[in-house]
């Protein structure tokens, strides 16, 4: 059973409460069905009621769960033939980004990521899915091998942000992070993002420049988290919450904006709850986003995705 957030815990209390029916029914022969029925109906209302009215805190923390797919679960259920591409052609490897060639339905494709890990172990091998200059270089170098033999891209984007430290700054983080968005614009092959839990800051832009940009439905994608807003504006990580509200990080907002093209439906307490069904609604939306843009020039691609960029924070005309 996956690991249950606060907020859910009455609902996880209602669930206890029939399972102590079902087993107090088969023990003393006693018929509670009906019982049993009206706690059912409760948990399944107050369930509908919960996730459809959660405000951007707790989505915030069903992107963050610890058990939610991560890059290459999503690779292994969507697509077919994966083969990994490594390094950044000047010396290191960043563990944070991972992509490489792979076939959906048979077609080719060049899925990149970020990677996150779900042990403390994995974590450390991922960098917490916190990306350094050489992460977005070798991106960087699988876009333009795809661009070069006319192959659509994707990319699937969990992280809570480019890696913050000394080496990373010393290595060029920020012009690592605006050569991509430069090149990405300079694509002629269609692009598709997915941003699948956590989209923060530059971090996650540095892999979203796209002709299609998605969300999943508790993602959230945002150019500070939270916690960091809330301390620079009133010097109180606590106030999350507020900040969370006044930045409108969630889907809706956003596809209101402009700022993506489409939602992602979610099983009903998150992704992390059934892998096979996010995956089989991940992929029918790669599919129709490809297929929208198949048979577009390069350049109409390109003019697309400049216009899309363009026209974002335009606010009169």
């Amino acid at each position: 059973m996956a690991s249950v957030l606060d907020f859910e815990r009455p609902i996880i209390e209602i669930q206890a409460k029939i399972e102590e029916l079902k087993k107090m029914s088969l023990e003393s022969g006693m018929d509670l069905n009906k019982d049993i029925e009206l706690l059912e109906q409760e948990a399944e209302e107050y369930k509908k009621e919960l996730f459809s009215n959660l405000d951007p805190t707790q989505k915030i923390q069903i992107a963050r769960h610890p058990e939610r797919p991560n890059f290459l679960d999503y690779v292994s259920a969507i697509f077919t033939d994966f083969v990994e591409m490594h390094g950044d052609r000047v010396g290191t490897d960043d563990r944070a980004v991972v992509g490489g060639l792979a076939k959906l339905d048979g077609k080719p494709v060049m899925v990149v990521g970020t990677m996150k890990g779900k042990s403390t172990k994995e974590n450390l091998e991922y960098n917490f899915g916190m990306p350094q200059p050489e992460g977005y270089r070798k991106a960087l170098r699988l876009f333009k091998h795809a661009d070069k033999f006319n192959i659509p891209i994707v990319t699937i984007i969990d992280t809570p942000g480019a890696y913050p430290g000394i080496s990373a700054e010393e290595h060029g983080q920020g012009s690592a992070i605006a050569v991509n968005l430069r090149e990405m614009q300079k694509l002629g092959v269609p692009v598709i993002a997915i941003i699948s839990g956590e989209g923060c800051s530059g971090g996650a832009l540095g892999l979203a420049v796209a002709n299609r940009v998605y969300m999943l439905e508790h993602a959230y994608y945002t150019v500070i988290s939270p916690e960091g807003c809330a301390s620079i504006l009133w010097r109180d990580a606590a106030k999350n919450l507020e900040a969370a509200t006044a930045l409108k990080i969630t889907a809706p907002h956003l596809l209101d904006f402009g700022v993506i093209d489409g939602a992602i439906k979610e099983p009903t307490r998150g992704a992390h709850t059934d892998y096979d069904e996010i995956a089989e609604e991940m992929k029918k939306t790669i599919k129709q986003g490809l297929s929208e843009l198949e048979g577009m020039s390069r350049e109409d691609l390109r003019n697309h995705r400049y216009d899309k960029f363009r026209k974002m924070g335009r606010f009169i005309e």
